[in-house]
């Protein structure tokens, strides 16, 4: 049902205000699907499914192949619902495919197409079937050439009498695509009458054809022969995505032959292709792309083998990738509506507009399945549908267009009341009002129209922006919407507000246990804001009822102080004061420091007891932000009054212990040498003890000399930049002492083995050339690249190289210094704390000719007030100089030192200069070796008449620039002279 403008625009007002009427186009809840129909079944009816949703409810019409069915006949078509019933379905007359329509006041969707189907099979004629005669060892085909039908058969043959049927073996095989039985090699026990018996998989209906009988010659045995294949597969056959797959082969023979497959690509089977009735049958289920290719049977038996080839092809019919979803629109836009679908072949693309083609116009256009409708109006509303679709099958996506028009309306989407900012901000005021098509938005402040300047901007959704908010900006902005169907406006007020500065911060502090302190957080804010403090310590939100014994917060209005009262060492941490009102935040932090008596020692061992001494161990406590001066040990016994102070003798352990580097199959380790007052007592020397990261036993060495700082272990079984763990201890002829704490330290790396490659080397100038290369492999035991080293030399003079060396994974270098017009050699290598690697392969590249010696002369110029036009004589390069590719005209200002250059091939150049100041310009050549020596400076004064002209030599006639010339602008921060 095709609607009028006034209906459409109506539909689309109802649509859009307040929402009384929801409106839907229909959508297809079930369609019919295809369906077989057993002839001769009791059921007299057969039912195609069709159930859409829509708003107002769909009404449903049929066709049936492409042409609408009469429901007027009630005698055989019933609509139930949406679904069809067809009465005493016929196969002559109802047999094709079935398409169902929904409609409703916002278009028409088509289902898919359902295929009805009539299962059926007939009796076998009656006529006799001859004798079959064979000799015995020879092979024989039983044909059994099933009655008419429609639907899929199943075969079995009854030997002599029912129920004994033929079993199946590597002899025997019933085809279940030809129905016949095959004997691969005949035996007297075979001898009898056979009769093929098919059954409908639809109906279970099963009639038996007539017996064959099968008897021996009496002219002897058959000898043996190779085998020959009677059942195979078509040489190419095409199958489904997701299929089941069944590929026959059997062969006649003497031996009876063993069937055998594989793929012709050698490729192994995949675990889920199974072998089935004695190899007769090859079965692949979920056929997938990658199991197409070609599928070799193989029958073979001591007289020879034979074989079967086949092609398997892929395709699937198409599957949606992207479905098409509803849209709604405003008219004169543009619609871009894309559907894709996978499928092999690959799927082509129609759409329909409510049942039928797309018309395809000017502003209507189908490319590669997107449909694309310019400047759309409500005419265009309707139910599309994408259809995808190769020779396999088709598939149908649905959606509604809704083209909408309506005049703006705020009530969906109202601007803020109030927006508060502060001064020298940003703030976008937003304009969303519901239109269609989009409305052109103006804005006023008050009664004043807003104008775009360099602050205020009006932004492509109808907001508007204002950059460096000023208090001049507040007020009341209004913002019109408006298009051909009406207007409407909405409102905001713009509060501006300055912004809140911390005037006293909280600063670090230094405290002792049981003090007092206040933390100062005073703030300067706007009046019109409320402000709020909050403290955080140690990132938590600080809880003054909890901790209200110690916390509390003191100041007037714009003060929020924190007193902590008797402070404790828990109160150590980061103090932050944060400020908040509704336009911003700010916050500042401070670190406090809570000093305390040491915390007791940890972990107090007794590692030695002797008669008259015991040596004891611990590890340190708790500081308490003040470092320990010293350690009292106090001992008791069982006559001893109390805790008596002990005599000690400390024994300290070496400092900083740490090592690596070395060379190849090292482990390095060092130590600060234990000082001579804390040796106690003679014969004092070091315990080196190691072992690799993960070994459970340490190795261990003496170090005799007290003031040895390092200890170097030399071993082949050292592998290169591998984890260990060492410590050091100390002993004297005391005993031992303690070790110090267990470090990791790496051993020696390797040096690289690996020359850089892509070595070039490129001339830049006279008097350098840059190198490159790319960085080496790295590998864990080459340690830490330290960089490269470039070696360079001339004239063969490899004895004499210099060398230059880059950090890190740099992979250039430039050689600067260097002799003109020279060849020079160079070669890369990379190198690390263990060494360097090998060189790279030699490249060489040539310095070029130095620039010319002789300037640029006779340079002429003539002023205007706007421009100044330049003349000079061309220079001449000298054999061993570089040849003149340009010019380069520089020129400043008398009072700056900011040069410009402006780049030109030509003898002359033209300046577009205001002449308000003296100018100073030089000319100078260009080279591939660089720039050449430059002309005399030349002064031009600043215009004070019409015209002004001069040189650098006195000359009588000044010749001007008869054309305009190209030329490249460059800008150099600082005076090149």
């Amino acid at each position: 049902m095709m609607l009028s403008w006034k209906q459409l625009i109506l539909l689309s007002f109802i649509g859009c205000l307040g929402g009384e009427l929801l409106l839907q186009g229909p959508v297809f809840i079930r369609e019919p699907s295809n369906s077989i129909f057993p002839v001769g079944s009791e059921d007299k009816k057969i039912t195609l499914n069709c159930e859409a949703r829509g708003n107002p409810s769909p009404h449903y019409r049929w066709q049936l192949n492409g042409s609408d069915i009469n429901l007027s006949m009630e005698y055989r078509y019933k609509l139930d619902g949406g679904n069809l019933v067809v009465i005493n379905p016929n196969r002559n007359w109802d047999t094709g495919n079935y398409q169902c329509f929904a409609t409703n006041s916002l278009g028409t969707i088509v289902s898919r197409e359902a295929k009805l189907q009539f299962a059926y099979l007939e009796n076998f004629k009656t006529k006799m079937r001859s004798t079959v005669s064979v000799r015995e060892g020879q092979g024989v085909v039983l044909l059994c050439g099933p009655p008419p039908h429609s639907g899929e058969l199943s075969y079995a043959w009854i030997f002599n009498e029912y129920p004994s049927f033929v079993e199946e073996d590597s002899r025997r095989f019933v085809s279940q695509e030809t129905g016949h039985l095959y004997i691969a090699k005949v035996e007297p026990s075979d001898v009898g009458n056979y009769t093929c018996v098919v059954t409908s998989t639809v109906t279970k209906a099963r009639v038996l054809g007539s017996p064959t009988p099968l008897v021996l010659r009496s002219d002897g045995v058959m000898g043996e022969y190779e085998p020959k294949i009677e059942v195979q597969f078509p040489e190419t056959l095409p199958a489904a995505k997701g299929a089941t797959v069944k590929l026959e082969c059997f062969a006649l023979g003497n031996p009876v032959p063993q069937i055998n497959w594989r793929r012709s690509d050698g490729l192994p089977f995949s675990s889920k292709i199974k072998l089935r009735k004695f190899n007769g049958v090859l079965e692949i289920p979920n056929f997938q792309q990658e199991d197409t290719g070609s599928y070799e049977c193989i029958a073979e038996n001591s007289r020879g083998r034979n074989v079967a080839r086949g092609r398997l092809t892929y395709y699937a019919k198409p599957h949606w990738v992207q479905l098409i979803k509803d849209v709604e629109i405003a008219v004169e836009d543009n619609l871009f509506w894309e559907c894709r679908a996978s499928g092999k072949p690959k799927p082509s693309y129609r759409w329909l507009k409510n049942g039928e083609a797309l018309v395809l116009e000017e502003r209507i256009q189908i490319e590669n399945g997107a449909l694309t409708i310019s400047n759309l109006n409500v005419t265009d509303s309707g139910m599309f549908q994408c259809i995808a679709e190769n020779k396999h099958g088709l598939i149908y996506s649905s959606a509604e267009l809704k083209v909408v028009a309506s005049a703006p309306d705020f009530s969906k989407a109202p601007m803020k009341k109030l927006m508060q900012v502060q001064v020298g901000s940003m703030v976008s005021l937003d304009c969303k009002p519901r239109a269609s098509p989009k409305p052109v938005c103006s804005w006023k402040k008050g009664d004043m129209i807003v104008q775009e300047n360099e602050r205020i901007s009006f932004l492509k959704d109808g907001g508007l922006k204002i950059a460096n908010v000023t208090k001049a900006d507040a007020g009341t902005y209004t913002c019109i919407a408006e298009n051909q169907f009406g207007k409407a406006n909405g409102t905001t007020r713009l509060v501006v507000t300055e912004p809140t500065r911390i005037t006293l911060a909280p600063s670090n502090m230094d405290v002792s246990v049981g003090e007092s302190v206040i933390l100062p957080c005073q703030v300067q804010h706007d009046p019109l804001l409320d402000i709020m403090f909050t403290w955080y310590f140690n990132g938590a939100l600080t809880d003054f009822k909890k901790d209200g014994s110690h916390f509390e917060k003191v100041g007037g209005s714009s003060s929020g102080d924190l007193m902590i009262r008797n402070i404790q060492l828990k109160h150590s941490g980061k103090y932050v004061c944060m400020v908040q009102t509704g336009v911003d935040s700010v916050s500042s932090a401070a670190d406090l420091i809570v000093r305390g008596s040491p915390g007791p020692p940890e972990n107090v061992k007794v590692d030695e007891i002797t008669d008259t001494t015991a040596q004891l161990s611990w590890k340190e406590g708790t500081d308490n932000h003040s470092p320990v001066i010293s350690y009292s040990v106090q001992a008791r016994t069982p006559f001893s009054v109390g805790w008596q102070t002990a005599t000690t003798v400390p024994e300290v352990p070496p400092s900083e212990v740490s090592g690596g580097g070395g060379s190849r199959s090292e482990l390095v380790i060092t130590w600060d040498p234990v000082p001579e007052e804390l040796q106690n007592g003679g014969g004092f020397g070091y315990v080196v003890a190691f072992r690799p990261l993960g070994v459970t036993n340490w190795i261990q060495t003496v170090v005799t000399s007290p003031d040895t700082p390092r200890y170097v272990f030399r071993n082949e079984s050292i592998m290169p930049f591998s984890l260990y763990e060492v410590k050091v201890g100390v002993y004297n002829n005391k005993g031992e002492g303690p070790f110090s704490p267990v470090t990791t330290v790496f051993s020696a790396e390797e040096e690289p083995t690996i020359a850089p490659s892509r070595v070039s080397a490129n001339s830049l100038s006279s008097s350098e050339i840059e190198v490159s290369w790319n960085t080496i492999p790295w590998k864990l035991s080459n340690g830490h690249l330290l960089g490269y080293e470039v070696r360079y030399w001339n004239n063969g003079e490899e004895e004499s190289s210099s060398k230059v060396k880059v950090a890190g994974n740099e992979t250039s270098a430039r050689l600067r210094g260097l002799k003109s017009n020279l060849a020079y050699y160079t070669a890369v290598r990379a190198y690390n704390s263990a060494g360097a690697g090998p060189f790279s392969t030699t490249v060489n590249a040539t310095t070029k000719k130095t620039p010319p010696s002789q300037p640029p002369g006779n340079v002429v110029w003539n002023a205007t007030d706007t421009k100044v036009l330049l003349n000079w004589e061309q220079v001449k390069a000298k054999e061993n100089e570089s040849e003149v590719t340009g010019y380069k005209v520089f020129y400043r200002t008398s009072s700056q030192n900011n040069v410009q250059v402006l780049n030109t091939n030509k003898t002359s150049a033209e300046l577009l200069l205001p002449i308000k100041e003296d100018y100073i310009i030089e000319v100078k050549a260009t080279t591939d070796g660089g720039d050449g020596t430059s002309s005399e400076q030349i002064r031009i004064p600043r215009i004070t008449n019409m015209d002004a002209r001069g040189s650098t030599s006195a000359i009588s006639n000044v010749h001007a620039v008869s054309s305009y010339i190209p030329v490249v602008l460059f800008f150099i921060v600082n005076a090149l002279w």
